[in-house]
Parts: C-alpha cells; sequence; structure tokens
C-alpha cells in the first residue's frame, strides 16, 4: 500500500514521455528503465543496464552531441546519490537542451529496499541548485509532473532538474533488451548516425 501524497512511479513517467516529440530518453539503473519500457519502447530509448551513477553523465554526453533535441534523464534517488557529482559538471557546463527526473522513493528498490538518505538529510533539488542548475523543483503532484514534461522540449533553458517523490510499490518488472549494442546501433540509426 502507497502512502498517501505520494505518485505512482509509472503514471510519472507515462506523462514525462507522453509527449516527448524527437527527446532522448536515457534510463537509469533498475525501476526507471523498467518504468521507461512500460511506457512503450521506442527508439530513442537509452537504457543502461550495471551502470549505476552514470545516467546523469551519459545524459550530459548526448547533450552536448546532440544540442537541438531534448535530453531527459529518468533516474532513482540512489542512483543520482551515487553519481551526485555528475551535477557540479552539468552545472558547468550549462547545456540547454537536458532534463533530469529523479524518481524519490526514498529508498534503494533494487537491493531490498534500504532507507536511502533522501529519506533524511539529503537535499537532491538542494544540491542541484548549488551546482548551477537554478531550474530545478520538487515535485509533488501530477499537475507539476505535467508541467515539468512541458519544459523538457525546450532546448535552450536548461538545464532543469526534478526530484519526484513516488511510493515505493514493488512493480512488475518490464524489461527491455539487455543487448547494449542494438540499443545504441538503434539510437545511433533513428538519429541518424552511422554505425558504430
Amino acid at each position: 500500500m502507497s502512502k498517501p501524497n505520494l505518485l505512482h512511479r509509472r503514471d510519472v513517467v507515462k506523462t514525462l514521455l507522453a509527449s516527448r516529440g524527437d527527446a532522448i530518453a536515457v534510463g537509469g539503473l533498475g525501476a526507471s528503465t523498467n518504468d521507461i519500457t512500460a511506457a512503450g519502447d521506442h527508439a530513442r530509448n537509452l537504457y543502461l543496464w550495471g551502470g549505476m551513477g552514470g545516467a546523469a553523465m551519459i545524459g550530459l554526453g548526448l547533450a552536448l552531441a546532440q544540442p537541438k533535441l531534448p535530453v531527459l534523464v529518468i533516474t532513482g534517488d540512489g542512483e543520482m546519490l551515487m553519481g551526485m557529482g555528475s551535477l557540479a559538471t552539468i552545472g558547468l557546463q550549462k547545456p540547454g537542451n537536458l532534463s533530469i527526473a529523479v524518481l524519490d522513493n526514498e529508498c534503494y528498490g533494487e537491493t531490498g529496499g534500504q532507507m536511502s538518505h533522501t529519506a533524511s538529510a539529503a537535499d537532491l533539488v538542494g544540491v542541484a541548485k548549488a551546482c548551477g542548475l537554478s531550474d530545478s523543483r520538487a515535485i509533488s503532484t501530477m499537475a507539476e509532473v505535467e508541467a515539468f514534461a512541458k519544459s523538457i522540449q525546450g532546448v535552450a533553458a536548461g538545464p532543469r532538474f526534478a526530484s519526484v517523490k513516488i511510493d515505493a510499490a514493488n512493480l512488475d518488472r518490464v524489461l527491455p533488451t539487455r543487448d547494449g549494442v542494438f540499443i545504441l546501433t538503434r539510437l545511433r540509426g533513428d538519429l541518424g548516425l552511422g554505425p558504430i
């Protein structure tokens, strides 16, 4: 049973991707990748397997390489905590087309549901702001999710950061392919780039 006032992760991700247009979506380790897949497999989905802490930096690299395309990183609080230093680099580079949505259930869902630091002392929005991501917000309603989803289409106003409080429901996994070469080749092909 979910706590009151917490959003359902699949509803959040489905809303973030509903009007994605040309956006590239980067899924972090574990549940966020499953959530992106559940919202619908897409050639511009880049699923990460086993790269905990790397989603924001991969999103930065894509945003810098494809400055005319929106890039949306969807990851969890555990991965963002592990890759928190990436926010300083993103704040320095200031890619206008990068948005990061952290699905914060305040626990490490992939390893048994232990409480994460966001349940007590860590303020990811405060860290993002301190690193120079001035458009950083805490989200707790679907109306705010919808507003953030609209903002990701802008390629000049970012970077944007949102910490979305979600419930800690243990959902069925919806797994995309684990073939990294296929995922990367498909993305490159959809972007009109040659083979690796």
